[in-house]
């Protein structure tokens, strides 16, 4: 356990959460501060700070779970009529509580959750000199 990371003392059973899941990987859990009625969190068992330090196999488990429980949450009789997977990694990308987690929030129209930015189509030679260096780091 990380020190005063909260997802740990959830993991611990030291700090009170809804639990919706759990199994020997991650545990599933209702977001304190929900976007809407119920907004899940998706959390490895195992203290890890980002993705860069998130092994694959755990960060499949991770998505799996969400992939599954965002099913739940759309027959649940839960106002959804879509599902928002969002996940926060570092702090430039609003990441507030250090340990990897996947918000999985159910969407309905007129709900007030946003991602607000400057959506502007780039030129293509930007893209292909974009698309070249991720490829060239690209570890697979």
């Amino acid at each position: 356990m990380a020190d005063s990371c909260v997802f740990c003392e959830i993991v611990a059973g030291t700090s009170p959460a809804s639990v919706v899941h759990a199994d020997e990987d991650v545990l599933a859990i209702m977001d304190i501060q929900p976007v809407n009625p119920g907004h899940l969190l998706v959390i490895p068992r195992r203290h890890v700070v980002g993705l860069a330090d998130l092994p694959e196999d755990l960060g499949s488990a991770v998505w799996s779970t969400a992939h599954r429980l965002a099913g739940a949450v759309r027959r649940s009789g839960l106002r959804c009529e879509g599902i928002n997977l969002f996940l926060a990694d570092g702090e430039a990308a609003f990441q507030e509580v250090f340990h990897v987690h996947l918000h999985v929030v159910p969407r309905f129209t007129g709900d007030t959750f946003r991602l607000s930015a400057d959506w502007r189509v780039r030129d293509r030679d930007l893209l292909d000199s974009d698309a070249a260096a991720v490829r060239e780091s690209f570890p697979g």
